[in-house]
């Protein structure tokens, strides 16, 4: 079990999920609020995406992230900022026998250094790596992430002084991060985020996570979450396996059966959980220096 933990909050998420709950975050004051709230709550980590104001999708504009960060930054709040660098590797097929040409409508692949230049304009101390490609969800979607564009991401990131918070959904997900490892492209400690109950990869029954858990790299720090309502729960399992927490509403919009939650509300419920269990709450400055964080 893990005695000291601290939570990571990922306040708005890519997915689909405005017509289910209104209070997803999407402008980028809104996104920073829901960051600084988390804060407030006792997450030492923000998680984030940025979405069109427009429209609401997902999106990976330099301006809407710079806008975030800095409206965070100037807050009086503490927050370490995790910045996605999972945009930019989406495919969607086209349904049926012809599945060439690419579904346009869904379909953003980028190369390696356009996926992370808002992590090198901007420089937060973590940015995310998703560490293998899945078929994500119903259709014809696959999160596409192959060898060469992550070692190329590992690279750059290496190079930025940012650390990869390398996100792992499923176990070979978890061999490639052994052989980033081994290639010398991550600097210790390496820090995980298994991420559960996502379709189609690992599923989140408790034998799955501890199957995870014992294959991770010697020294490494992970965290571990399962999305929708496993969430909360999830912040008790990640603690008794050794492990870190992570809540908000990319992954969960509840709180309770039928309520809707704020990202704050999530973070204090978890919070909860892990301080009558006698887990120490570890705060920013503490995760910077547990992580090596350079702060930037």
């Amino acid at each position: 079990m893990n005695s000291e933990a601290f939570i990571t909050c990922a306040v708005t998420g890519a997915g689909d999920t405005l017509g289910r709950h209104p209070g997803v975050p999407v402008t980028p004051k809104q996104i920073a609020e829901a960051a600084i709230e988390a804060a407030k709550a006792g997450a030492a980590i923000a998680h984030i995406h940025v979405r069109d104001p427009e429209t609401g999708k997902a999106a990976r504009r330099l301006e809407l992230y710079r806008e975030v960060v800095e409206r965070i930054r100037s807050s009086d709040i503490d927050v370490v900022v995790n910045l996605t660098a999972g945009m930019g590797g989406d495919v969607v097929f086209s349904p049926g026998e012809r599945p060439l040409p690419l579904d346009p409508a869904g379909t953003d692949m980028v190369g390696p250094s356009e996926r992370l230049a808002h992590v090198e304009q901007l420089l937060p101390e973590i940015c995310t790596l998703d560490c293998g490609t899945m078929n994500f969800a119903l259709g014809d979607y696959v999160m596409t992430n192959t060898p060469s564009m992550l070692r190329a991401m590992a690279k750059k990131v290496q190079a930025l002084g940012v650390r990869p918070e390398l996100e792992v959904f499923d176990t070979g997900h978890l061999v490639f991060v052994k052989q980033l490892l081994k290639e010398g492209l991550i600097d210790d400690p390496c820090l995980i985020q298994l991420c559960m109950g996502i379709p189609y990869g690992a599923p989140d029954d408790p034998l799955t996570l501890m199957a995870l858990v014992n294959q991770l790299p010697p020294g490494a720090v992970f965290s571990a979450f399962s999305i929708g309502r496993h969430q909360l729960p999830y912040a008790a399992l990640a603690a008794i396996a050794g492990g870190n927490v992570r809540v908000g509403l990319e992954d969960n919009l509840f709180l309770d059966r039928g309520v809707l939650a704020t990202n704050g509300q999530l973070v204090e419920r978890a919070a909860t959980i892990l301080t009558a269990m006698g887990v120490k709450l570890l705060g920013p400055a503490e995760v910077r220096e547990k992580l090596k964080l350079r702060r930037i």
